[in-house]
């Protein structure tokens, strides 16, 4: 399978906005999982926290196991923009993430027919 690494904003000023970040990139990941796709999502990663709530995680562990991921997908898929929700290049994490993987030549994806696309003689 495709590996794609989903990439777009999920911090936000308040909590509503983080949630509505989550539920935006894991609606694309699930739709890329149904093409037939193997995507990770870092908005999943709520679980180790929701999951050992009592245990202490620095924000630097998100990020550098989300980099780890990136540096072995096949492509990276970054979700389109949404009214009310910050863009992804207003967010810091996903600006790092496609100068990342743009500097270790992993294709950049924008919409999701590019992306099929750009994989359509691969065979699932």
């Amino acid at each position: 399978m495709i590996k794609v690494y989903v990439a777009g904003a999920y911090s936000d000023d308040n909590v509503l906005g983080v949630l509505r970040n989550i539920g935006r990139g894991q609606e694309y990941a699930a739709k890329l999982f149904q093409l037939g796709f193997s995507p990770f999502a870092p908005w999943f990663d709520k679980e180790f926290v929701i999951l050992r709530w009592r245990e202490e995680f620095a924000v630097e562990m998100f990020y550098d196991y989300s980099m780890d991921w990136l540096k072995v997908s096949d492509c990276v898929f970054v979700v389109p923009d949404h009214d009310g929700l910050i863009n992804w290049d207003k967010s810091k994490g996903t600006l790092k993430e496609v100068e990342m993987a743009r500097s270790i030549n992993i294709p950049v994806f924008f919409n999701i027919k590019e992306l099929h696309y750009h994989f359509k003689n691969y065979h699932y």
